[in-house]
């Protein structure tokens, strides 16, 4: 009870600043959830946890709650709110920015695919109350990162904003979007971010030779890293849906290709259902899943670490063993969580020539 007191009494205080200094015009509605989602962060993070535990069994992870609290990121508000080690590299922009004129100087296409954060799909999951707007739809409640993609996309960047696609799809059939007990997107948020990629990349490949893959739906039990985080007793593991993707002339999982022309630079997003061991499953992810809607497999760069520098440290380190890394590649997926805009340990500029 006294824990509760306190976090109300966060909460309070947190939407009087708020209000105070106007959120840059936000709604209220919108300030009032930044005000929760920092309260709730704050609050695990005093007590050593990264896990935040919502309604019916949903749990966050804490440092995307305390991402989507704190507003703008970039510009002259990146060191103010950025977790970056160095203040140089608070601002994700003009990493973003020079990775972007690299490729573009090589030929090679950018696609920024940045995860939506939990919240913002299933807020109702941490939430009592969640504004809805005329059509009953969960209303969007992450003007900063709608804001920061709008700049991108001035700087000429490519920027596929999943948020719209997940709120439509958000009570599918074959499952929720994201695990309930894990920090990563489901294996039917995986095939539903590869089918919104595939549209973006489908015309630029109607002539490229295509080759047969099958899906098939299957049930597994995870132990997702917000539960293993929670102190026992422990509520019952998690079941999801997946879809693994096979070749349809054999069994088995598809392997990456060093030599398709799509390169799906990625976290654990990309790795999450794909590779087995801690990644909850095998031949589900993010790459089986485009090679099922693009018709060839992808390349794959994925860390599980940060997406801002270490996926693009790992794509120059082969580019420096294998100089033919680059050779024939038409596009860079870049896919990575959106809170690391914010909570990742910096957004360095690399030298993407070998």
């Amino acid at each position: 009870m006294k824990n509760l007191v306190c976090l109300l009494a966060l909460i309070a205080a947190t939407v009087a600043h708020t209000r105070a200094d106007g959120a840059n015009g936000a709604p209220e509605f919108i300030r009032t959830f930044q005000a929760q989602c920092a309260a709730l962060a704050q609050t695990a993070e005093t007590n050593g946890a990264m896990t935040v535990s919502g309604r019916d069994g949903w749990l966050f992870l804490a440092s995307e709650l305390r991402h989507l609290s704190v507003g703008p990121f970039w510009g002259e508000s990146a060191v103010k709110v950025s977790r970056a080690m160095q203040p140089d590299q608070a601002d994700p922009l003009p990493a973003i920015v020079e990775f972007h004129d690299q490729l573009t100087a090589m030929g090679i296409e950018l696609l920024v695919v940045p995860v939506p954060p939990k919240a913002i799909i299933y807020p109702d999951g941490l939430l009592d109350k969640v504004p809805r707007d005329s059509a009953g739809r969960v209303a969007r409640l992450d003007p900063a990162l709608q804001a920061f993609y709008a700049q991108l996309r001035l700087k000429g960047i490519r920027v596929l904003d999943l948020t719209t696609a997940f709120v439509q799809h958000r009570s599918d059939p074959e499952g929720a979007l994201y695990c309930k007990q894990d920090s990563h997107w489901s294996g039917n948020g995986c095939v539903r971010a590869a089918a919104a990629i595939g549209l973006e990349l489908s015309a630029t490949f109607n002539d490229y030779p295509k080759q047969a893959f099958t899906g098939e739906w299957d049930t597994v039990e995870i132990s997702g890293d917000l539960w293993q985080a929670l102190g026992d007793p422990k509520p019952p593991k998690e079941k999801v849906r997946i879809r693994r993707v096979s070749r349809a002339s054999q069994r088995g999982t598809v392997a990456p290709s060093r030599t398709s022309p799509v390169i799906l630079l990625g976290d654990s997003h990309s790795l999450v259902f794909h590779c087995g061991d801690d990644m909850l499953g095998r031949g589900a992810g993010l790459p089986d899943q485009l090679a099922l809607e693009l018709g060839f497999p992808v390349d794959l760069v994925a860390v599980r670490g940060s997406g801002a520098t270490l996926t693009r440290i790992g794509l120059l380190r082969r580019a420096r063993k294998e100089p033919a890394t680059m050779a024939g590649k038409k596009w860079v997926v870049w896919c990575f969580t959106a809170r690391d805009f914010t909570e990742s340990d910096g957004w360095r500029k690399l030298p993407m020539k070998p």
